[in-house]
């Protein structure tokens, strides 16, 4: 009895929502052409670290090979962006990664993923915020610090700011207020402001290469000593110059570098979100998370080339590299011209980071996963107001009063599970029979319960009709490597599916053992070696058995390459960032779980809609149960037939 209703328990967490692709319901407005959301891509991915990174990335981790350093991370971040773009070209519905996981793994995953999505964008807005002060701040000559920590200085090391901001406070309140009032005029300021801020970055990257000078790609250690014996940092040592050449700190330094870089390819995903107010969302998703991620690589490529062309890259500034560069090289004034576009980005980061937020509220709220007074529309200018309202003054406070060092890492465990559980999703449903817009596909995918047999037609998604589906096979192992046919059924549906669920957690544990162990394995330690050995061997049977299983022929507008290694190699780049973090921001993120678990538990699982669809549909059947069908009900008095 107990296992009876712990299986049943565990069907609740697991349920998926069912997807209604219906492109005239909706309630938002249909406004966003192809290049709003390319502008929205690139303003949130391209913020202020294209003016900061590159310089800090060069300095201390791979000098002029920082090109490469962005070039892998480029490749790294297109593996979830194409992941990204075979969901939007799905699913054109608001809520990006966390309605993404509801219709593929269940809803306890779409909670968890959506639940770290808010954290992330709060976190990003608050950060973004302060860091737009900062830059103003530094503008006048830190005149608003000064003033701020003279008159209302608040001490509490590690959770409130030395001082209040008031000037984030109402950054991040001016914009809530712009998209509470439309997302059409918010659209038209970020296409502003991206640019400007694009204008500003050909201007750096022009002048690097009309000031730059090659031999700073060439570097020899004599260079070193000639500049460090006439500059004023004669006790320079060599470790902040390394071997010299374009790759002064070798492979290792560029792939240290790459995993920094990635986190500057970081915001696309908004794109996601507005799977409802795009004018055609399977077609311009697609298209903006592609295109905004090139225009992000050729900008940051361009811009680290620049940089390390001007100047030698032991001597740039950390802080502010590219004023410093024009400085070296004679042209002064243009650190103004930097500041312009370094505002501007950070305006449009802000941006990127506040307009997802409300939406991914609301999609939670509608499903009931949240308080669901949370998904009101403004039916004038058809924005979730008061998710955006309620949002925007719990970033704006976090803005005003914390200390935000030790919260940023936290962002990126919710990014990056986000990427993990979109690569997932992709796998799964793309060896899955039907398509998420027929009927009952979220039984057809791993229900193999019945006898019956289905008709894998033309209404299912499928390109070839006509073809029976038995929709319980007998399994064998044979089954794994050699399937009974070249189209997807449930049980091979069921195979990918556990083997994903699989593969995740070898690469999880082989991820752990590589960020803790990584020394004993450089050193040859047996014990770890056959471990790791073990653990990829698991891996490879798990990619084979996968490949062996029969794909989708569901037509799609976009459709992610070479599966399955592509959504594989995305969720093993993304854990083994997510095991690099520390263990103090995995302990924070235990406890914003537990936040998230309580409201679940105690809310969300009770009032989620699908509970509530299914709670209807039991109660209807079982009131059909208890009828007697008219024409098997005998009259008073009459025998039956057989008698």
């Amino acid at each position: 009895m107990a296992g009876k209703k712990m299986a049943q328990y565990g069907k609740q967490l697991l349920r998926r929502r069912a997807l209604d692709c219906s492109m005239e319901e909706t309630r938002f407005a249909r406004c966003l052409s192809t290049l709003d959301l390319v502008a929205l891509g690139v303003g949130s991915t391209l913020g202020a670290g294209v003016y900061v990174l590159a310089g800090e990335v060069a300095r201390e981790k791979a000098g002029p090979a920082i090109v490469l350093c962005f070039l892998i991370a480029a490749l790294s971040s297109v593996l979830a962006g194409l992941c990204y773009a075979e969901f939007g070209a799905r699913v054109p519905k608001t809520g990006s990664a966390y309605l993404y996981s509801y219709v593929t793994v269940g809803e306890i995953w779409a909670f968890i993923t959506g639940w770290n999505l808010i954290l992330s964008y709060v976190i990003g807005t608050a950060s973004v915020a302060r860091a737009w002060s900062s830059t103003f701040d530094n503008l006048v000559e830190q005149k608003i610090s000064i003033f701020f920590k003279a008159s209302v200085s608040i001490r509490v090391p590690g959770v409130l700011a030395e001082y209040p901001d008031i000037f984030a406070l109402i950054l991040v309140m001016l914009l809530t207020g712009l998209l509470a009032f439309g997302v059409s005029e918010s659209a038209l300021v970020n296409k502003i402001f991206t640019g400007v801020n694009l204008v500003v970055l050909g201007f750096v990257i022009i002048s690097g290469f009309v000031k730059g000078d090659t031999h700073n790609w060439s570097l020899t250690q004599e260079d070193f000593y000639n500049h460090t014996n006439t500059s004023s940092s004669s006790n320079a040592s060599t470790e902040s110059f390394g071997a010299g050449g374009f790759a002064p700190f070798g492979f290792t330094g560029i792939l240290s570098g790459a995993a920094t870089c990635f986190y500057a390819f970081v915001g696309f995903d908004c794109i996601a979100t507005t799977s409802e107010e795009a004018k055609n969302p399977q077609r311009s998703i697609p298209i903006g998370i592609v295109a905004s991620l090139l225009i992000c690589f050729f900008a940051y490529f361009g811009v680290s080339a620049a940089l390390t062309l001007m100047m030698p890259y032991y001597i740039l500034d950390t802080q502010s590299p590219l004023p410093e560069a024009f400085q070296y090289v004679g042209w002064g004034p243009a650190r103004y011209i930097v500041a312009v576009g370094s505002l501007c980005a950070l305006s449009t980061s802000l941006l990127g980071s506040m307009f997802p937020m409300p939406r991914v509220i609301y999609a939670m709220a509608e499903d009931g996963l949240l308080f669901r007074f949370l998904s009101r529309m403004n039916k004038k200018t058809r924005t979730p107001l008061l998710a955006t309202i309620v949002s925007g003054v719990i970033a704006a406070l976090m803005a005003f009063l914390f200390e935000l060092a030790a919260l940023v890492d936290l962002m990126s465990i919710g990014t990056l599970l986000a990427y993990s559980l979109v690569a997932v999703c992709v796998l799964i449903l793309r060896y899955q029979p039907g398509s998420l817009s027929s009927p009952g596909q979220c039984e057809k995918m791993v229900d193999l319960s019945g006898e019956k047999t289905a008709m894998n037609n033309s209404d299912s998604g499928d390109e070839f009709a006509c073809e029976t589906v038995p929709l319980k096979e007998k399994f064998t192992m044979k089954l794994l490597f050699v399937p009974n046919c070249d189209f997807p059924t449930k049980t091979s549906g069921l195979i990918v599916y556990i083997t994903t669920a699989t593969i995740s957690l070898v690469f999880t544990v082989l991820c752990c053992v590589l960020s803790v162990k990584m020394p004993s394995l450089v050193a040859g330690e047996p014990l770890w070696v056959t471990v790791c050995a073990v653990l990829a061997a698991v891996s490879i049977v798990c990619i084979a058995i996968i490949w062996r299983q029969p794909e989708s022929r569901e037509s799609l507008t976009f459709k992610v390459p070479f599966l399955p290694l592509l959504p594989l190699f995305s969720i093993f780049v993304n854990v083994y960032l997510m095991m690099q973090l520390d263990a103090g921001t995995w302990v924070r993120f235990a406890v914003w779980m537990t936040i998230g678990f309580l409201i679940y538990f105690a809310y969300g699982i009770r009032n989620s809609s699908v509970a509530q669809s299914s709670a209807d549909k039991d109660k209807y059947e079982a009131a059909l149960g208890a009828k007697t069908p008219i024409y098997l009900k005998e009259e008073p008095g009459t025998e039956s037939s057989g008698a």
